[in-house]
């Protein structure tokens, strides 16, 4: 569809060479031919009229006139009777499609983690956070700011942030970003100066996204295995890392909690070997079979970063954040940040900020829980039916599920197999920072796939998981 332009006259800009010894009008028709064969101009777009073109190409009106008379007689533009003249449908050169490569194709379900519901963002809400945050932002609001991030969103998520998990914010301490890619590596960065050499990760999860945010910061990634209970912190203790990216609420992709013990171990750990601990607060809200865990910079302040965005409980195109540093590092981490791009537009922070304080993002919240905890059953009732035998864990919060397959079946082939019926696996391999299959097990994401997707995708693929393809 093209631009409809709120102007009569919209603008394009056509240049003309006086010095080429080519004629002015033959300039003209070339530039205008050009711009509808390339799709610069679109089928069905407004021209600017004979007057306004003739006034920026610094020609006469006739002289456009008639160039416009010789596209129209060779079928590029058409004119329209009191309106303004147009590019005649047909008129451009058609884009060659591009063939689809795997996964192209349309799926009947597809699991893939991460993601939330995107059909579920409150726009209204969010709309109506905008006009009251634009309706009351003073002028000064319109500068650059300080780095850490507009103070009135700081002091609203430093209060949500001790009433909800715990934490021990203070709006000085809390740099406002643009979600938690961003934050990490503005830590990462600041760590790096202060003479880490090493990032610590669990394993497994992210060894791609932490693997490059330590590259880029100039850290080594190191691997630590998790168990039931978490990070291994004794492991951890026998690297040279002086700090670790944690998942401690709802272990990604695991989906266990830190337990108690080693909560207070790694706590030990980083206060020994004058280490951090980043915390990425994943999942927290998202919880259905336990109560809440306290965020693990509550215990610690001086020694733990907690990152947070709303990527998860809202949307990732908002690209909204914040981490909250250590007394320490608050200072060395909001000036990386003004360094990287001066801040995080006003607007958008303000219209969190009202979003939180008017409680329509605590409504918001309990929305999804519902809605991801009706669809978590769904997935349960769908493999209890037609893969009975497929132990599922990892439910206790989030939107995703671990599936333990047969000891010896063959993830790779199982998740061929499943798009080929049109159905997306995605397996715990690519979370393992040495992309072992063993164990195998599916990670079963169900955060934006609907209830009829779930239960028509397991259906597909339920006699793939019963009895999977073995390894060869």
């Amino acid at each position: 569809m093209p631009p409809e332009w709120s102007s009569s006259s919209p603008e394009l800009l056509l240049a003309v060479d006086r010095s080429s010894g080519r004629p002015l009008r033959a300039q003209l028709e070339d530039a205008l031919r050009e711009a509808i064969r390339t799709g610069r101009l679109q089928v069905g777009e407004k021209l600017p009229s004979s007057r306004e073109l003739a006034r920026t190409a610094g020609v006469s009106r006739g002289l456009v006139q008639e160039c416009y008379a010789q596209l129209q007689a060779e079928g590029y533009l058409v004119p329209r009777p009191g309106s303004a003249t147009r590019v005649a449908a047909g008129a451009a050169v058609p884009p060659v499609a591009a063939p689809s490569g795997p996964g192209g194709e349309k799926l009947l379900a597809d699991f893939r983690w991460g993601v939330p519901d995107l059909r579920s963002f409150p726009l209204q809400d969010w709309l109506w956070a905008t006009r009251e945050a634009a309706r009351g932002m003073p002028t000064a609001a319109f500068g650059y700011g300080d780095a850490r991030g507009n103070v009135q969103l700081r002091e609203v998520l430093a209060g949500y942030l001790r009433r909800v998990r715990a934490a021990a914010a203070d709006p000085e301490r809390i740099v406002v970003c643009n979600g938690y890619a961003q934050g990490l590596g503005l830590v990462l960065r600041v760590l790096a100066r202060g003479g880490v050499r090493a990032l610590a990760f669990e394993d497994p999860g992210s060894p791609v996204s932490l693997g490059a945010a330590a590259a880029a910061a100039g850290l080594r990634a190191v691997p630590v295995p998790v168990d039931e209970q978490g990070l291994d912190v004794a492991a951890l203790a026998r690297t040279d890392a002086r700090a670790v990216a944690v998942t401690p609420a709802h272990q990604w992709p695991t989906g266990v909690a830190l337990a108690p013990e080693r909560r207070l171990a790694l706590l030990a750990w980083a206060r020994a070997c004058d280490g951090y601990v980043i915390e990425d607060d994943y999942d927290a809200e998202h919880r259905y079979d336990r109560e809440p865990v306290g965020a693990l910079q509550g215990l610690a302040p001086d020694r733990v970063v907690s990152l947070g965005t709303v990527s998860k409980s809202l949307a990732p195109a908002l690209r909204i954040g914040w981490a909250l540093c250590p007394p320490q590092l608050a200072d060395a981490v909001a000036e990386q940040k003004h360094l990287s791009d001066r801040g995080t537009p006003t607007l958008d922070q303000l219209a969190l900020a009202r979003l939180i304080e008017s409680g329509r993002f605590d409504r918001h919240l309990r929305r999804m829980r519902a809605t991801y905890a009706a669809r978590r059953d769904t997935l349960l009732a769908a493999l209890a039916e037609h893969a009975p035998g497929v132990r599922v864990t990892g439910l206790a919060a989030g939107f995703h599920a671990v599936a333990h397959l047969p000891a010896d079946a063959d993830e790779h082939r199982v998740v061929e197999a499943a798009r080929g019926r049109a159905v997306g696996l995605h397996g715990m391999s690519a979370c393992r920072a040495s992309h072992a299959v063993r164990p195998p097990q599916l990670v079963l994401g169900f955060g934006d796939v609907g209830v009829r997707a779930i239960t028509a995708g397991i259906a597909a693929v339920g006699d793939l998981l019963a009895d999977p393809p073995r390894s060869r």
